[in-house]
């Protein structure tokens, strides 16, 4: 019997990691997923929710009760929908290593994390942890905005390049899709000459249809000239993208979207999810 889709959401308890739970658990009900509910102790981020307890006496007991609350509500939320089961662990020790070591442990297929947690992160959209977790992690992490709450995704943008393994990253995107039926916009995003661009575009539409078996599919070619990840932001806008999705395997092309500057330039997707796509 094969092991169910499995998806870990990392969680201190702040409004954006719930959010990130209930995309989690919606997204769980879909692909009939056991869902693992983890957090990590932090004596930092408890003082933030029990200030009282200075020395963190009740932390473990205080953080034990919060996980089975929030794991009653999925239960009687989601497994009545499809949900295979919901789990809580608990953890001690660096929050974005102990999350990447439990979800390799447990053979995770996606990681749901909240893009802000408890600190400030002097101004910054997306909170350092989120931005690590998906630079360092194996496995493919959805990165869910603070105010950005739960609703069918209408459409999702696949950015890409294009290189091989988009065979087979599209197809888990239209895996996903279909549950929902959402329509999937396959974006072409080049830099480069307009004519190459176009011959290029034309090539890798020939050799990605017969791996895309869906029919709510739109190819598209768009050109940046300076900054990649500004210009998707403005094509989610104006084409009404509920997710970005992209491949995290080709090096050169994730960098131009992120490296630089992750916690900076991932602050231009506030409003979307970003699915990064990083196991097959």
């Amino acid at each position: 019997m094969a092991s169910p889709f499995t998806i870990l959401c990392p969680i201190d308890f702040s409004d954006c990691a719930l959010n990130a739970l209930e995309y989690a658990s919606k997204i769980g009900e879909k692909y009939q997923a056991k869902l693992i509910v983890f957090h990590v102790l932090n004596k930092e981020d408890y003082q933030k929710l029990a200030p009282l307890d200075l020395d963190g006496t009740y932390q473990e007991e205080f953080v034990k009760n919060k996980l089975a609350s929030l794991q009653a509500a999925v239960i009687q939320e989601s497994l009545p929908k499809g949900l295979h089961s919901c789990e809580v662990m608990l953890s001690e020790g660096s929050i974005v290593q102990k999350t990447i070591e439990f979800s390799q442990k447990i053979n995770a297929n996606l990681i749901v994390v909240g893009t802000e947690g408890m600190n400030d992160f002097k101004g910054q959209v997306f909170g350092s942890r989120s931005s690590r977790l998906v630079l360092q992690a194996d496995r493919d992490v959805l990165v869910v905005p603070r105010k950005v709450f739960f609703k069918r995704p209408r459409k999702l943008v696949y950015a890409s390049d294009y290189v091989e393994e988009d065979k087979i990253a599209i197809q888990k995107v239209v895996e996903f899709s279909s549950f929902f039926k959402s329509e999937i916009d396959i974006v072409h995003v080049s830099t480069r000459n307009r004519l190459i661009d176009k011959a290029l575009h034309k090539s890798m539409l020939e050799e990605l249809q017969p791996f895309v078996k869906y029919d709510l599919v739109n190819f598209v070619l768009k050109s940046f000239r300076d900054d990649i990840a500004l210009g998707l932001e403005n094509y989610l806008q104006l084409a009404k993208g509920d997710m970005l999705v992209t491949l995290s395997k080709k090096k050169e092309f994730f960098d131009q979207l992120f490296s630089k500057n992750l916690s900076r330039k991932m602050s231009y997707f506030i409003t979307k999810p970003l699915w990064v796509i990083k196991s097959f």
